[in-house]
């Protein structure tokens, strides 16, 4: 089987992951916890697609994602998914493009959460 998926290395990967359950309605559909609570790796179904995350280890050399964005776009009239997901992931975030229209979108709004992911979620 062919599977794409997103992969996010956090640190708080146990929060990461139920903060992201909550922006995105979704659900837990596999994980590997480590002794302390976080995940060696975990998935969660968003919208039907697999956002994967992992625990950020101490001695890994550190891997950034500034080059990178994930973008969900909800189409025409899921408005309500793009709020619902900008006001889960807004605190501690730091925000590029305020929730407003933009020249592709009626609603968009392009973030980095507190967990230093890159998100760009519009209609």
């Amino acid at each position: 089987m062919l599977r794409s998926m997103m992969q996010i290395y956090v640190k708080g990967s146990d929060k990461a992951v139920e903060l992201y359950q909550k922006a995105f309605e979704s659900e837990l559909v596999a994980s590997y916890p480590h002794a302390d609570g976080t995940f060696m790796h975990a998935e969660l179904n968003v919208y039907g697609q697999i956002l994967a995350l992992s625990e950020a280890l101490e001695d890994e050399e550190s891997i950034t994602g500034t080059t990178m964005q994930f973008c969900l776009h909800f189409g025409e009239g899921k408005e309500e998914l793009v709020l619902k997901a900008y006001h889960a992931l807004k605190d501690g975030s730091k925000i590029l493009y305020p929730l407003s229209p933009c020249d592709f979108s009626t609603l968009m709004v392009d973030l980095i959460d507190r967990y230093g992911v890159r998100w760009c979620i519009f209609v």
